[in-house]
């Protein structure tokens, strides 16, 4: 078939001769004239079709006799092949007119898997020139048998996999095209799986293994199929691949994608690890049978050189160089398994852009670099403008700023943006804001720029000094200094310079009527609580009272907490001993009867420290002795025992001295005299003690008190007298007013009244006894007996000696008989 075009002459004429010109080698008249002879001339096409892979030499077309041309024309008119690739698998035979195979040609190679391939090329001859098209057809041969990717697949099935699951397989590949592409698949054994084959709208087919009946891993836990794919040449050729299924337990739950269909869009400079999609699929499951694992399948080996898929995450990404002229778009099948074998798929269709060359430029217009604290929202900080030399989507331009600040952009017009404050503004929170403004366009992938503006925030006095502690206690020992520093209170204040200068204020209060600031003083600066007196614990052992802090700002804020003094002891004070008290003129004496056992309680020291904690642990110690075998002090009751059985060699006086210590630091102590009678009559002790320094002392005193009786007794007995001498008057008086009244008068006596003999003295007598003991342990006194009884008369000036008056048994005897006794 042959088709004229005389255009076409003209553009390989001018095209072929243009470097001659260049070079100087022809005229301009020259190519004037090609020129015009090429409008004039025709050229024809012709088509031959020849299977790949024949041998080289082998004939392609009689070019001479299909163009109708004698082969002296070829050789004269210098045929030759004109073709712009650099390769020619095609050569020229001028000498026999024949077109012959040059290379070996492989369509799979040359036209990978377009369906129809051809060569073109033209052939020209000069004087005249004369041009004609040729189109060398390329058919396949069946040279490629169908082979899988992998040798093996391996699946987890959940044995409760429901009958219809689907499970998708990898597609065989077969480089020929037509009927020697694959034909068809074969899967066995069949027992358990179906294979469900679809043609897809691009020619290809999905390949599925259908669950036919349920799976049960008890019997069968390990499956093999062989997957056959076979092509329509001839002869036939085939591929296997092996199917090995593990069968698990409940896994009822495949993933999904959310979409069926992914579209992404790359331009053909990216970078190798752009991300071009992300594909996400979902699994209802958990464990390890809702862990989703992504994967390229059915995929041309051309495009897994250019992509590949995030097992874990899904992202799709460059690892080739993608190039625009080579292919506008790609199909890659994504293929999403969990654990348990179930899978789906789906597919991303990856559009190639021209490039997007320009970033957006920015120009701050007026900014500020200072704003407060208490700027209110919307306030202007800055103005941008936004310039893209770009159209269209890559010359449309966003800008946003960083995150997690109080600001936004907004937008008036199209090329300008303004920055603004989003919400209330905190310098104590943050004092400096760095705001990064990004610009980013619309192209794929899109290009940004950035820029960065400080802005400082100034402080607002809006906080209050606040206290390290809600509330505070300090501890003082009694005794102090005045002036000493106790501890330190401490506030801190959010807010910045003037408005943080803190100082400290004592609240006006009162401890026990008395003001606060007689105690304490708080330095305004520093906060340090000072002793304004020397405190006593046995007086104040604690106070509390109130501090201000108070900052620097306009108008002032301020907050105040609570303060507790405890005052300590300090070992101050020495024991007091309350028994025996001690006299400075009497002596006072325990009796230890000889028949006493060991053990015997003696006495008791009793002392109390007045002092606190340890300060007042008392410890008795026995300092001196008259005999240190025969007594001993209880270190911690200051009980006086017997040590041992008291014996007739004893002496009857005995001396102990006592000394009582606290427990302070420095110790501090009291020294008690006791005085102890071994005896058992108080005859035998009053022998022992009169060469006592204190008898003499022991009678004044006993003097006195006999003395200061009888003064006692005398005032009475004139009260009595001057009472009835009133009451004989008043009788008197009356008797007369009866006798002038002519009355007959019946004389009254009381009764007993003649013993009186009418003088109205009592008749009775009153007996006082006075009585001391050398035991304090026991009474001091005793009821007056009657007047007819027995009295022990002890004159004042008596040594000692008693005197038995009309008694059968001496008083002494008794028990509890008193020492001395005064009748009156």
């Amino acid at each position: 078939m042959l088709e004229y075009k005389p255009n076409l002459l003209g553009i390989l004429l001018f095209r072929k001769y243009w470097k001659e010109i260049m070079d100087g080698t022809m005229s301009g008249q020259v190519l004037l004239f090609v020129c015009l002879l090429a409008l004039d001339l025709a050229s024809a096409q012709i088509s031959y079709s020849i299977p790949e892979e024949m041998p080289k030499g082998s004939l392609v077309g009689n070019i001479a006799q299909d163009l109708g041309l004698e082969i002296k024309r070829l050789v004269s008119g210098k045929a030759k092949i004109y073709t712009r690739n650099s390769e020619e698998y095609v050569e020229l035979n001028r000498d026999r007119g024949v077109l012959i195979v040059k290379e070996r040609i492989d369509r799979e190679a040359l036209c990978a898997e377009t369906a129809l391939c051809a060569l073109h090329f033209q052939i020209i001859l000069e004087n005249p020139i004369e041009f004609y098209s040729v189109t060398v057809q390329i058919t396949d041969i069946n040279d490629n048998a169908p082979t899988f990717e992998k040798s093996e697949m391996k699946f987890k099935i959940s044995e409760s996999a429901v009958t219809g699951a689907k499970f998708v397989l990898e597609r065989a590949v077969d480089l020929d095209v037509g009927i020697n592409n694959v034909h068809g698949y074969d899967l066995k054994p069949s027992h358990y799986f179906a294979l469900n084959v679809q043609n897809n709208a691009d020619g290809n087919k999905n390949v599925e293994m259908v669950l036919q009946k349920p799976l049960d891993r008890e019997k069968q836990e390990q499956i093999s199929l062989v997957l056959t794919a076979v092509d329509g040449g001839e002869p036939q050729m085939s591929g296997t691949m092996l199917i090995l299924i593990t069968v698990l337990d409940v896994n009822d739950n495949a993933p999904v994608f959310t979409q069926a269909t992914y579209k992404a869009t790359v331009t053909e400079n990216s970078a190798k690890g752009t991300v071009v999609a992300t594909v996400t699929a979902t699994d209802a499951d958990h464990g390890s049978n809702g862990k989703i694992t992504y994967s390229m399948t059915n995929t041309l080996d051309s495009v897994r050189k250019l992509f590949r898929v995030d097992e874990e995450k899904g992202e799709i990404s460059l690892i080739g160089h993608i190039d625009f002229e080579k292919s506008k778009h790609y199909q890659i099948n994504l293929l999403a398994s969990d654990d348990g074998g179930l899978t789906d798929s789906c597919k991303l269709i990856v559009d190639v852009q021209d490039i997007n060359d320009n970033k957006p430029e920015i120009s701050i217009m007026s900014k500020s670099n200072v704003i407060s604290e208490d700027a209110k929202i919307s306030t202007v900080v800055t103005i941008i403008n936004i310039d893209d030399l770009d159209s269209g989507e890559n010359g449309n331009v966003k800008c946003f700023v960083n995150e997690n600040i109080p600001f936004v952009l907004e937008r008036p017009t199209n090329n300008f943006y303004r920055l603004v404050t989003d919400s209330e503004l905190d310098r104590e929170g943050a004092s400096e804001y760095n705001i990064t403004v990004t610009c980013s366009d619309e192209g794929v992938p899109s290009l940004s720029s950035s820029v960065t503006l400080t802005l400082q925030i100034s402080d607002v006095n809006d906080n209050a000094p606040v206290f390290e502690r809600s509330s505070y206690e300090a501890y003082i020992v009694e005794n102090n200094t005045p002036g000493l520093s106790i501890f330190t209170v401490k506030a801190t204040d959010a807010d910045w310079n003037q408005n943080a200068r803190v100082s400290y204020i004592l609240e006006d209060s009162s401890v026990n009527g008395v003001p606060v600031s007689s105690y304490v003083s708080v330095s305004a600066d520093g906060g340090v609580i000072h002793a304004v007196r020397s405190f006593d614990y046995e007086h104040i052992k604690d106070f509390q009272f109130r501090v201000k802090a108070q900052d620097g700002g306009s108008p002032p804020l301020s907050s105040n907490v609570t303060v507790k003094i405890l005052i300590q002891d300090q070992n101050d004070n020495p024991p007091q001993v309350l028994y025996p008290v001690q006299t400075g003129g009497s002596m006072v004496a325990e009796m230890v009867p000889r028949s006493a056992d060991v053990g015997y309680l003696v006495t008791k020291v009793v002392a109390v420290d007045v002092d606190s904690g340890q300060n007042a642990w008392l410890s008795y110690k026995l300092q001196k002795a008259t005999d240190r075998a025969l007594f001993e002090v209880g270190l911690q009751n200051g009980e006086i025992r017997t040590i041992r059985q008291v014996t007739d060699k004893d002496a009857v006086k005995q001396r102990l001295s006592v000394i009582v210590e606290d427990n302070g630091q420095p110790s501090r102590s009291a020294t008690v005299i006791v005085n102890v009678a071994v005896a058992d009559s108080f005859p035998e002790v009053l022998s022992e003690f009169t060469d006592f320094t204190h008898d003499k002392e022991y009678n004044d005193n006993l003097t006195f008190y006999l003395v200061l009786a009888l003064a006692v007794v005398s005032f009475l007995f004139i009260t009595c007298l001057v009472v009835i001498i009133s009451v004989k008057v008043y009788r008197w008086r009356q008797s007369r007013i009866l006798y002038h009244s002519n009355l007959p008068v019946i004389p009254y006596y009381p009764p007993r009244y003649s013993d009186t003999l009418g003088t109205g003295t009592l008749q009775h007598v009153y007996n006082y006894e006075v009585c001391r003991t050398t035991d304090s342990r026991k009474s001091d006194c005793k009821f007056g007996r009657a007047g007819s009884q027995n009295v022990l008369i002890m004159e004042p000036g008596s040594t000692g000696t008693m005197q038995r008056m009309q008694s059968e048994k001496s008083i002494l005897d008794e028990p509890d008989s008193p020492l001395e006794v005064r009748n009156i």
